[in-house]
């Protein structure tokens, strides 16, 4: 199964964390995890992520938001610096392949 990109949006539409990656992090993966699991399967099943953060400096804590939500075995991973995200103050968004 392909995710589209995953950002830090609440349920009601708005941005969470503005400013504080570790928030926005933590929104982004329990975005997959509602997906995944609205699709029958879990976090356990991704087997990719390609990862966008407007700072790539970010990513050793991004990592560690992620180790707490797929703690292993850990899926291949591609992360990528980027100029900006779908809305303003957006840090990052996550794309997975997951396998069924």
């Amino acid at each position: 199964m392909f995710v589209s990109g995953q950002g830090s949006i609440s349920p009601d539409g708005g941005l969470v964390g503005e400013g504080d990656i570790e928030a926005q992090a933590t929104r982004v993966f329990e975005n997959l995890r509602t997906v995944l699991e609205r699709s029958g399967c879990g976090l356990d099943a991704v087997v990719k992520l390609t990862i966008y953060l407007t700072d790539i400096t970010t990513l050793r804590d991004v990592m560690r938001i992620k180790e707490g939500f797929l703690p292993g075995p850990h899926p291949a991973a591609t992360a990528i610096g980027v100029a900006g995200l779908a809305l303003p103050g957006m840090m990052i968004e996550v794309e997975a392949v997951a396998a069924l």
